[in-house]
């Protein structure tokens, strides 16, 4: 069976206000459920590609993981 991350995670959260991409987010990295690093990863690449701030990005990771 070929299942695709990406459009699983995309087809979850379609439709999906602010609010609850914010909760769903928070509490993921509170739980530290490693379960939702591949969701995680799908989020990055939408930012990523829909995204001006990459230099900025960039920088906040450069930083943080100094």
């Amino acid at each position: 069976m070929n299942i695709s991350i990406r459009n699983h995670i995309k087809s979850n959260f379609k439709n999906t206000n602010i609010n609850e991409l914010k909760a769903s987010i928070e509490g993921n990295i509170n739980d530290k459920e490693e379960l939702a690093l591949p969701g995680f990863g799908v989020f990055f690449e939408i930012l990523w590609q829909n995204s001006n701030l990459q230099n900025e990005i960039l920088e906040t990771l450069e930083k943080s993981l100094k």
